[in-house]
């Protein structure tokens, strides 16, 4: 039996979900999930890839549709819904909500916080 490496690091919550989703938007249209496995640096197993395109279509963040016998994948979001994905699950991820979005804002640079200030203001007027 082999001993885990030591020096193995372990992947960052998310991480392979954001690389899934980073091949997918590099592909030109719908791919296979050996296409995502072939295009991805990590060297997954295929049924690592699965269960992560299983995760994401969960989530809505991938849609799939059948393609003779197997699926073919498409990202649902471009590269700003992607970033948006990952700040939802950060926020979903802590208790104090309020505490984690005041401390955002304050580290915000000046013009950052005036883009977040007109899209809210925005926001509050489609609403």
């Amino acid at each position: 039996m082999t001993e885990p490496d030591p020096h193995r690091r372990r992947r960052a919550q998310g991480a392979l979900e954001t690389q899934v989703l980073a091949a997918l938007n590099d592909a030109r249209g719908p791919v296979t999930a050996g296409w995502v496995q072939e295009h991805l640096t990590a060297g997954l197993a295929y049924t690592t890839v699965m269960t992560v395109l299983a995760r994401l279509l969960a989530k809505n963040a991938v849609t799939r549709r059948r393609e003779g016998r197997s699926f073919v994948w498409v990202s649902a979001s471009d590269g700003a819904g992607l970033a948006a994905l990952k700040m939802h699950r950060v926020l979903d991820g802590e208790q104090d909500r309020r505490a984690v979005l005041a401390r955002f804002i304050t580290a915000l640079p000046a013009g950052d916080e005036q883009v977040l200030r007109e899209l809210l203001d925005q926001a509050g007027d489609e609403g």
